[in-house]
């Protein structure tokens, strides 16, 4: 956050003699001064522990008009939600709203000159907000072009913003993307980037997000940390609970800015590993995906005719759930028939005879170790690359 914006709030708390807040348009908390429990509501109390305020707020207090007027608001007490009376400054810049300096004004005592000097105050938070937005979009922009595949356009990308101190040159550098694990859902783009670090570079699409995390050396501490506050700007734009709903994936670090074209399709790769198994969501890393590394070799139709065994084929389209579950739960246990029973809750001999039946489907021979690991690649894959009838998340993502 700019310091400027925790002076604004205090400056016109202390002009107006009441406690301030300074939200962005889409009602994400910026900057707040003290607050006496005795003096707030309900809305107050959940926009600074939560730093947002949800749609229906938004909306209660849209209706006052207060997106579009160029003079301060009044939002008049609605005792029977328990909504205190507000005082609304409109943060604008060149006649368009960025956000909103509230005032709790329970009991108004300042006069119309406080109140346009307040107003004053709102308007430069606007000018500040406006700049950050512009910032942000230039950004936005300058980050497609340090992904992009020619490398003089990266290049050029990559000095511009090591001149505008965000991340220097030589510095290493990680990609993470996020994206939501529930196909066809909507996908939602957290609005409040601006909360992330400032040498986070974020590119905002309709159904992802990408990162560019500067890094201190190999360690990927820092794009860790910085998926983790994504996924929780994410949820803040999805139903409650929702939040296991957003995955994140993280490539490998990169020398300087102008390789991160490498790192993104790693995080890229990865979140789609996430987004499939189970077991590697929340965030799913590149160097420690193992076997799902495959899917960087080459178009999907090429990597599934080669992984995807006519046996595991049959398997798959067999129809019987139990038989893959058990399969892949063996093959995960390393062949311990007593692991697979305690963990599918059956009997051992039901096990034994899963398996017997799996080697008539398949055609493999169990006892073999090729035969077991072509079925054990197959399975595991399947989810990732198209396979027919394969349940999301078995296998090794189960």
């Amino acid at each position: 956050m700019r310091p400027e914006f925790q002076d604004i709030v205090d400056d016109v708390s202390r002009i107006l003699g009441g406690p301030a807040t300074l939200e962005d348009r889409d009602f994400n908390l910026i900057a707040f001064c003290s607050q006496h429990a005795a003096q707030i509501d309900q809305i107050r109390q959940q926009s600074i522990l939560e730093r947002h305020s949800t749609d229906a707020v938004r909306a209660l207090f849209e209706q006052f008009g207060i997106a579009t007027s160029e003079q301060p608001v009044r939002v008049p007490a609605m005792p029977e939600s328990g909504v205190l009376p507000r005082l609304c400054l409109p943060a604008r810049w060149n006649g368009v709203t960025y956000g909103y300096v509230w005032l709790l004004d329970e009991n108004p005592d300042h006069d119309a000159a406080q109140e346009q000097s307040a107003l004053a105050l709102a308007e430069r938070a606007g000018a500040l907000l406006a700049q950050q937005v512009r910032v942000r979009e230039e950004l936005d922009f300058k980050l497609q072009d340090v992904l992009s595949p020619e490398p003089e356009i990266a290049e050029i990308a990559a000095a511009d913003i090591d001149d505008r101190g965000i991340i220097a040159r030589g510095v290493p550098v990680a990609a993470v993307e996020l994206r939501l694990a529930t196909q066809g859902a909507a996908q939602p783009v957290p609005m409040n980037l601006w909360s992330l670090p400032r040498s986070v570079l974020a590119w905002a699409g309709d159904e992802h997000t990408t990162l560019v995390v500067p890094l201190h050396g190999q360690d990927l501490g820092p794009a860790r940390a910085v998926a983790e506050r994504a996924r929780e700007l994410y949820a803040e734009r999805l139903p409650p609970g929702a939040q296991v709903d957003v995955v994140a994936g993280i490539g490998a670090p990169r020398p300087d800015l102008s390789e991160a074209r490498g790192s993104w399709q790693e995080a890229r790769l990865a979140s789609q590993a996430a987004q499939s198994v189970s077991a590697l969501r929340p965030v799913a890393v590149w160097p420690e995906l193992g076997v799902y590394r495959l899917l960087a070799c080459g178009p999907q139709a090429a990597l599934s005719s080669a992984v995807l065994d006519h046996s595991v084929h049959r398997l798959l389209d067999c129809g019987d759930d139990d038989l893959v579950h058990t399969a892949a739960t063996y093959l995960d246990t390393g062949g311990n028939v007593h692991a697979v029973a305690e963990a599918l809750r059956i009997h051992r001999q039901t096990v034994y005879h899963r398996l017997q039946r799996i080697e008539q489907v398949t055609g493999l021979t169990l006892s073999r170790g090729q035969d077991r690991l072509v079925l054990h690649l197959g399975l595991t894959m399947a989810p990732l690359i198209g396979g027919p009838g394969g349940p999301n998340g078995h296998g090794a993502g189960r």
